[in-house]
């Protein structure tokens, strides 16, 4: 038998993360768009071009208390990718990408600049561990139908605060007491607990990306390494699923992908 791992159809992908919240999809990136993109994020982060988000805005656990302490202008989120560069907009909206988002969801997708639609960035002192949550919590669509795609500039491992996901978590439902005010993932109850236990992180490799869906309950660790970690985030949406007039959700221009 060969070693080599088997590849599946886009359909088969597809069929993956209806049925387990999130795929892995290797090596959709070609080596050199990434290298462009990591090059560029790099010289961002070290501009620190805005807008950004810190570290300290959120206060996660891990995170500075305040900017006024050691580590406080620690950035988390290059935002507004789209936006920041024709490299990041190039990727949000490839053939690739566009293709595959159109075939989950039936439809033209588009690129939601509400929602993620950042750099991730995740520091060895300063970055932050990031609890058990539901992306949907904060966002107001006609329906909670939206996926994320999630593009690894670098290699991504448990060790540097790579993502966990509880597989199949998307389609179950919860009550409200499941989580705490700020609508995180309780692991305190036995329940949950039980269920935390269920979760797996893969090891992405550069140019990896995962698509998960935005009910899957994921979490992300601190980076223990000493490099930081970069990753490029989108969100996206079938046309027939509306951001809710007057929410957060509906405060930016979407972008069709035709």
């Amino acid at each position: 038998m060969s070693d080599q791992p088997i590849l599946k159809s886009k359909k088969e992908q597809v069929g993956e993360l209806r049925e387990n919240g999130f795929v892995i999809v290797k090596g959709l990136v070609p080596p050199a768009r990434l290298d462009a993109l990591r090059d560029l994020s790099k010289r961002q982060l070290a501009e620190a071009a805005g807008p950004l988000e810190f570290e300290a805005d959120l206060r996660y656990p891990g995170a500075p208390d305040s900017k006024d302490v050691p580590g406080g202008h620690t950035v988390r989120r290059l935002l507004d990718a789209y936006a920041r560069d024709p490299l990041y907009a190039q990727c949000a909206t490839s053939p690739d990408v566009r293709g595959w988002i159109e075939l989950y969801f039936g439809e033209t997708p588009y690129l939601s600049r509400a929602h993620h639609n950042c750099v991730m960035t995740k520091h060895p002192a300063y970055g932050s561990l990031t609890g058990w949550h539901r992306d949907v919590r904060y966002w107001a669509f006609e329906r909670d139908d939206l996926v994320s795609v999630w593009f690894a500039l670098g290699n991504e491992t448990a060790d540097n605060g790579a993502l966990w996901f509880v597989p199949g978590s998307h389609k179950l439902a919860f009550t409200s007491d499941r989580f705490d005010d700020e609508k995180f993932f309780r692991a305190d109850i036995p329940e949950n607990a039980a269920l935390i236990r269920t979760a797996f992180s893969p090891e992405l490799e550069v140019g990896d990306v995962v698509f998960f869906h935005c009910n899957t309950l994921h979490s992300a660790g601190k980076n223990l390494t000493g490099d930081v970690k970069f990753s490029l985030v989108y969100t996206y949406r079938g046309a027939s699923n509306a951001a809710l007039p007057g929410t957060r959700s509906a405060s930016k221009p979407e972008v069709a992908l035709l």
